[in-house]
């Protein structure tokens, strides 16, 4: 079993790092192979959504919103949508906001958040806001940028 799982790991690894997608979504902070090839199975092609934002509401990141007459209110999230990208993009926030060593103007985002709502709804607000990003590299073709400059892929997100 160990030697079909080390296989199977070559051939996601050789996948990975002969696709100039997926290797540029692993430049994200949190993202690795598992994760950038995750996503561009679920997306396919970019140009499906006309604004980035719409990926988090693809993946059912977005609040649920609860109407009728006089009330309404966010609820939890969504979760419709590609449950695997979600437990994917989930899980990079998970290590982005946690185990990261490296510091990015996406985990100082997170925490503020993380100060104002606690930990859990800040690592879905940074899965949100990271598939926004990943989109906006992947339609732009520029890497993550670790800095907030102004015009790049980090900013417009």
């Amino acid at each position: 079993m160990r030697q079909q799982l080390a296989t199977l790991h070559k051939m996601l690894l050789n996948t990975v790092r002969h696709d100039p997608v997926c290797r540029r979504l692993m430049t994200a902070p949190g993202v690795g192979p598992v994760v950038a090839l995750t996503y561009r199975a679920s997306i396919d092609q970019p140009q499906r959504f006309v604004h980035s934002r719409a990926v988090g509401a693809h993946a059912g990141l977005t609040p649920r919103r609860h109407q009728s007459g006089e009330i309404d209110y966010d609820g939890g999230i969504s979760k419709s949508g590609d449950i695997m990208l979600r437990t994917m993009l989930y899980e990079a926030a998970q290590i982005l906001m946690t185990q990261s060593r490296h510091w990015s103007w996406l985990k100082a985002w997170g925490m503020k958040v993380a100060k104002r709502r606690g930990m859990r709804r800040a690592i879905v607000a940074v899965a949100r806001r990271l598939a926004v990003v990943l989109h906006r590299m992947w339609t732009d073709g520029t890497d993550f940028r670790w800095g907030n400059e102004p015009g790049t892929a980090a900013a417009a997100a």
